[in-house]
């Protein structure tokens, strides 16, 4: 399967569980389905991932039935508002324009932005150094408003539905380099063969509000102004998660490295 793996739009994939704890009956959450290792769809069109998994077992622990509806990143937090999702289930970095539309509840991961760039090259992260560089981000992201506010119009930027198609030019050479989440681009690129000729660049990055103290940044799941009942019961049952170590088991299907700091003493008991 490819880095990236285009997603079946419209997906709709059931995890039931008994009763409700919630007045209604079911929860439909949007996930993007593109974003390995976190979501991803098998060539027999199941949702696999870190961030289903997680919800999955969210909503058991709620006793609410969920369903998953999958789209590009771009069109998750516009169906949230419209009311065609009540949860975007793919991890969103709180900035200010998102949180005075939506809550966010507790960080899911936090997954520092940085720059992938062909080895032997060598950039300054500035105006300057960037002017007529080709950079490649997702459309609808925080990186993406990242990019354009930290350099305006000195860098050729070019926006991508997804990942997987930022990948494909990157190797192809149409773009100098992309901004994107680390843990994403080094399980993906970066520590596959394909990935031989590149390396990460430019450190870890924040792309979300820099209001939110370090220790407390990462990106979560959202709903709804108002929907503080659901919210609720999310952080509950995440919270619940990473007591028991039932979070950490799941995340280490996908990833060796813990992904958010509350996964710390599930991490220590291992040893």
């Amino acid at each position: 399967m490819g880095m990236f793996k285009s997603g079946l739009l419209g997906l709709a994939l059931a995890a039931l569980a008994a009763g409700t704890g919630l007045a209604a009956d079911k929860v439909i959450i949007g996930n993007e389905g593109t974003y390995p290792p976190f979501s991803m769809i098998t060539p027999e069109g199941k949702l696999i991932g870190v961030e289903p998994e997680l919800a999955e077992e969210m909503c058991k622990r709620m006793k609410v039935t969920c369903e998953f509806a999958i789209m590009d990143f771009k069109a998750l937090i516009p169906s949230l508002l419209q009311g065609k999702v009540d949860v975007v289930g793919s991890q969103v970095t709180p900035t200010p324009e998102r949180k005075e539309k939506a809550l966010f509840g507790i960080p899911v991961v936090y997954n520092p932005d940085t720059y992938v760039v062909r080895k032997g090259k060598t950039y300054e992260f500035t105006p300057a150094g960037l002017k007529g560089v080709r950079i490649g981000v997702q459309r609808g992201s925080a990186m993406a408003t990242f990019i354009t506010s930290q350099y305006g119009d000195a860098p050729v930027v070019s926006l991508y539905d997804n990942p997987d198609q930022i990948k494909l030019d990157l190797l192809a050479g149409r773009i100098d380099m992309t901004y994107g989440a680390k843990l994403n681009w080094t399980a993906e690129l970066i520590d596959k063969p394909e990935g031989k000729d590149f390396e990460l660049a430019g450190g870890d990055n924040w792309s979300g509000d820099t209001s939110i103290a370090p220790e407390q940044r990462g990106s979560s799941w959202i709903v709804r102004k108002g929907e503080d009942e659901l919210i609720a019961k999310m952080d509950a049952a995440l919270k619940s998660m990473l007591d028991d170590c039932t979070f950490t088991q799941i995340r280490k299907k996908y990833l060796s490295v813990a992904i958010v700091a509350a996964e710390a003493a599930c991490v220590a008991k291992e040893g």
